[in-house]
């Protein structure tokens, strides 16, 4: 089945944006299309990050929080993480998933990208993956400026996309795969946009085989009693 078929969830009248509709069958597709390489791709991601112990994180468009809860580990059980999803069904399969021993609690909760209902610099490290592309483009700034809003100055940002290939023929089998959000993804665009959302960019690079990130930081001072 197409992954475009496992993203359409029921419309929400606050957002255009695609949700996941069946959580089980998008993890069972996401763990095919990593060959295995998936865990240790989530994993390098949270070190990326840059997210210390104790530090409070986010990821928004959380999906099955599949990288939430990587960053849990990553923080330890000192630190708390939210993961943010426009859609029911796979907050309520984060919520059931287990964790590793150590990790920060999470905490999942229902909203959406371009509009969170979060406090201004409440987050020492905003993370989100695969979840741009599936917002229409005029939404995308509006939510970058969100994620600085909630991030304490000099705090962390990770954003995380999809590589499409870069022959015709790789991107035709990914297009046929998933969708056309993920086949044509401009993610050339994404320093860009993070840099008008007033971040500052630390660093961008390639996670094989399918992803791309881009660090960034809030500008200002770290709050006294942070690192």
């Amino acid at each position: 089945m197409p992954l475009g078929h496992l993203m359409q969830g029921k419309p929400r009248s606050d957002t255009p944006g695609v949700t996941i509709a069946t959580p089980r069958a998008y993890e069972l597709f996401g763990g095919l299309c990593f060959a295995g390489r998936r865990r240790a791709a989530f994993a390098r991601l949270a070190g990326i990050s840059g997210a210390e112990t104790g530090d409070r994180v986010l990821d928004v468009g959380c999906g099955t929080g599949y990288l939430t809860r990587h960053m849990a580990a990553r923080v330890g059980p000192d630190g708390a993480v939210t993961g943010v999803d426009p859609s029911p069904p796979v907050l309520a399969y984060a919520r059931r998933r287990r964790q590793r021993p150590g990790s920060a609690p999470c905490t999942y909760r229902e909203g959406i990208a371009e509009s969170l209902d979060l406090p201004d610099a409440s987050f020492d490290t905003v993370v989100t993956s695969l979840m741009l592309h599936h917002l229409p483009e005029d939404l995308r700034p509006a939510a970058l400026r969100e994620m600085h809003r909630v991030l304490r100055p000099g705090g962390r940002l990770l954003v995380v996309e999809f590589r499409p290939p870069k022959s015709r023929l790789g991107r035709h089998l990914v297009h046929g795969a998933t969708s056309p959000a993920m086949s044509h993804n401009r993610v050339d665009l994404l320093d860009g946009l993070i840099a008008d959302a007033g971040f500052d960019i630390r660093g961008s690079g390639d996670v094989r085989p399918w992803l791309c990130y881009v660090q960034a930081v809030r500008p200002g001072a770290a709050d006294p009693g942070r690192r």
